[in-house]
């Protein structure tokens, strides 16, 4: 399963050179998955999560976020027009990458920042108990990567935190 952007610059199929029917697709703005939270609400990451998880029981999950992503910028510069209904407060999950980035002051925070949200999410999946439980018992694997739409370049996420070219 591949959790990826809304953006059409950022085909999962296209990247992996995947045929039809070998990935199971989420997209939605900024890639982002919200932490475990079961109630009546509508929550469709967390409804497709499950059916991946649960019902098709992906081994195989990979938050791949992406370089110039359109739903970070508006994390980080807010919004001149009204996005308040939906977009603002979907953003507001990556709020907590957001500060750890801004905390630091480099000198790329948008590609930072971008960084951050696709880590965020990976500890994110963890707060659904049935994906924990497969991952401390080895049957889950979650993975992050980052695809630079300037280069063309895969990075993915090391065990320290970086993210290295594929």
């Amino acid at each position: 399963m591949v959790v990826a952007c809304s953006d059409s610059r950022v085909d999962p199929t296209m990247i992996f050179s995947a045929e039809p029917g070998e990935l199971f697709v989420l997209r939605n703005v900024a890639n982002l998955v919200p932490p475990y939270q079961p109630d009546s609400a509508f929550h469709s990451t967390s409804a497709a999560l499950e059916f991946a998880v649960r019902v098709l029981e992906v081994q195989d999950l990979i938050v791949m976020g992406h370089a110039m992503c359109g739903g970070i910028r508006l994390l980080l510069e807010g919004a001149s027009d009204p996005t308040g209904d939906f977009l603002l407060p979907w953003m507001r999950i990556a709020e907590p990458a957001k500060h750890r980035v801004l905390q630091r002051t480099p000198a790329d925070p948008q590609g930072e920042c971008e960084r951050e949200a696709i880590k965020l999410s990976l500890d994110h999946l963890l707060t659904f108990p049935w994906i924990s439980d497969r991952v401390a018992e080895g049957r889950q694997r979650l993975t992050g990567t980052m695809f630079d739409i300037r280069s063309g370049v895969l990075a993915r996420m090391q065990s320290n935190g970086a993210f290295a070219p594929v």
